[in-house]
């Protein structure tokens, strides 16, 4: 080794990332990360340091290219402060099973342990968010730190965190190879596979049950035809988890869109009466309470074996890839007769497009949130990315984003923290440079992280951000509203967002009248085509779509009986209640039909 050249021990891990064919790492300065910032400097031919404003925004954005991509997201912060920003971004990786590589800086070991300037134990700090946690001992070990948490992350879907102490970065170690079969994730793993005799044992569940329903989410990955194929095969109507949206085509007649609060009224329905629940990739995380409406059969198909029955308890779980799955359920299955029950589920589904189709082509000159969900539907590419920050957006977007096989979206699913957009599009535009990139985001969240909005000037990313505001937090408004509470601490001071970008670097308007939204939207269009980004500030009403976690659908008796949630505005005077009808009514429902009517219809027996 005396013959070997030597380099920064930062340097070395820095080549051990660019293995694994990492290309951006997202930080911001602290003194005892300066050892990464040289490196970074003297590699910065070969990785690109981007300097977000909030270490928050950096894991995030790491996640989010993660998700967007398969490949590792990398993000640093310095000792104490920094550490603790990074994490609410990395409990996001962690719920959302995304592979993270978090470095967090640390006093010169020599100071190490004398109650130093922002030094903290910052090891433990890490110990529930991480499946790799350690702190690097010495500048020779630095760079197999780094390449077994890639490994790690990687291998138990998660995030690794290296503490470093700054010192050990600048000390010199041999220049050699220090990344170990990095070429590795490259390549898709080999997916687990369903035997004859659990499909077989499927199909029988299917033809005794009256009423099956499919769950589906995101594990279906690219086999959304083959779903379809096998739902009109069987004459299995298909509810998605919000995860799910875009991988089956919306334009299915059996798909009956998202369920649970952020849902249509047809798939909370169905799913209401199911006899068996079939689902299918995913990871319901509402499912003991959703789930617990009623009684039925329960059958789950997941690659992962942690997976199986971590909500609910299955009469029979089948370890395999969701797609693989369908295909041999659709090779060992024969077609059955067409269904009362599907097409009555597809007619409710068809019921609530129409009122969706109402929402949006709405003329209120108040603007509505359909009526700006309208917009981008019109503006959006094939191949458009949205990053949808947290709140009433989750609904809108579930509701009335038109989302394609061939369009990528991102949001923090499972952690669901605000203020994920503006990362998430972060992200977005630099892995896809040349794609329709959008942040979608309420003025709660869009504040969270709006000093980040410079960040798409310095780097000039065309993003497109749009921000509606309605002066509350809408999303817990409509928590409050069914709670025995009245409307509290939900008031948000209105700003104006324009003028904050515009001091940014944006372009940007203001648009108060729904009449002004069209030209709003082709003018940040032509903005992002020529290189800038741009942010509309969107004032809207506070008018909600139809709550449909507000309807109880059950069989009592052998009859569909539904009606409205005595938990519905809880606040009401003492023993009022809400007719159907009138539910329907408030919220511009008023040819919505409930579910009995089509059961009556295609003679469904119960």
């Amino acid at each position: 080794m005396k013959d070997v050249n030597k380099v920064p021990a930062a340097v070395a891990m820095l080549k051990v990332i660019e293995a694994y064919g990492v290309k951006d790492i997202y930080g911001y300065p602290g003194g005892s990360i300066n050892s990464t910032l040289k490196a970074l400097d003297i590699e910065k031919e070969k990785i690109n340091y981007i300097q977000i404003r909030h270490e928050q925004v950096g894991a995030l954005a790491a996640a989010a290219h993660t998700k967007l991509t398969g490949k590792i997201g990398v993000a640093f912060g310095s000792a104490g402060p920094g550490a603790v920003n990074l994490l609410n971004g990395l409990y996001d990786a962690k719920e959302d099973h995304v592979p993270v590589l978090a470095l967090v800086g640390q006093v010169g070991h020599d100071n190490m342990n004398y109650n130093y300037f922002q030094e903290m134990p910052e090891v433990p700090m890490f110990e529930d968010v991480a499946v790799y946690d350690r702190l690097v001992m010495t500048p020779e070990s630095l760079p197999h730190v780094i390449d077994r948490a890639i490994h790690e992350a990687y291998a138990k879907k998660g995030v690794a965190v290296v503490v470093i102490p700054n010192d050990f970065g600048f000390d010199l170690i041999p220049d050699v190879r220090y990344d170990s079969a990095s070429q590795t994730y490259n390549k898709p793993a080999p997916e687990p596979q369903a035997t004859d005799a659990e499909v077989d044992e499927f199909l029988q569940l299917v033809k005794d049950a009256k009423r099956p329903v499919i769950h589906v989410c995101r594990g279906i990955k690219n086999g959304g035809d083959k779903l379809i194929e096998l739902s009109k095969k069987l004459q299995i109507p298909l509810v998605m988890d919000g995860l799910a949206k875009g991988y089956v085509n919306e334009d299915y007649e059996g798909n009956l869109g998202t369920a649970n609060r952020a849902a249509s009224k047809a798939a909370d329905e169905i799913l209401d009466v199911s006899d068996l629940v079939i689902a299918i990739g995913g990871d319901f995380p509402f499912a003991n309470s959703f789930y617990a409406t009623h009684d039925f059969k329960y059958i789950q198909i997941d690659n992962q074996t942690i997976e199986l029955g971590r909500h609910h308890v299955p009469e029979l779980a089948i370890w395999s890839d969701a797609t693989q799955f369908v295909e041999k359920a659709l090779d060992r299955s024969e077609t059955v007769a067409p269904s009362g029950f599907f097409k009555a589920a597809a007619a409710d589904m068809q019921n609530w497009k129409q009122y969706i189709k109402k929402m949006l082509a709405s003329d209120d000159e108040s603007l509505t949130p359909a009526q700006v969900y309208n917009q981008i539907n019109r503006v959006s590419n094939p191949d458009t990315i949205y990053s949808v920050d947290v709140g009433d957006n989750i609904i809108n977007t579930f509701r009335y984003l038109n989302i394609r096989p061939t369009n990528q979206w991102v949001i923090s699913a499972l952690f669901a923290t605000m203020g994920s957009g503006v990362p998430g599009a972060i992200a977005a535009k630099l892995d896809n440079p040349k794609k329709q990139v959008f942040n979608i985001a309420g003025d709660g969240a869009l504040s969270m992280v709006m000093q980040d909005l410079v960040t798409m000037t310095k780097y000039h990313l065309p993003i497109i951000n749009i921000v509606t505001q309605n002066g509350d937090l809408s999303f817990i408004k409509g928590e409050q509203e069914d709670l025995p509470m009245q409307f509290y601490g939900l008031d948000l001071q209105q700003q104006d967002f324009a003028m904050i970008a515009k001091g940014m670097g944006l372009d940007a308007i203001r648009v108060t009248d729904y009449r002004e939204l069209p030209a709003a939207f082709d003018k940040a269009v032509q903005a992002a085509n020529a290189g800038t980004p741009f942010l509309i500030d969107i004032v809207i009403n506070d008018k909600r779509g139809l709550p449909v976690e507000d309807l109880d659908v059950k069989i009592v008796d052998g009859k569909l009986e539904e009606s409205v949630s005595h938990k519905y505005k809880d606040d009401k005077p003492a023993g009022k209640t809400y007719s159907l009808q009138e539910f329907f009514d408030y919220y511009g429902g008023q040819d919505l039909l409930p579910l009995a009517h089509y059961f009556y219809e295609y003679d469904v027996k119960l």
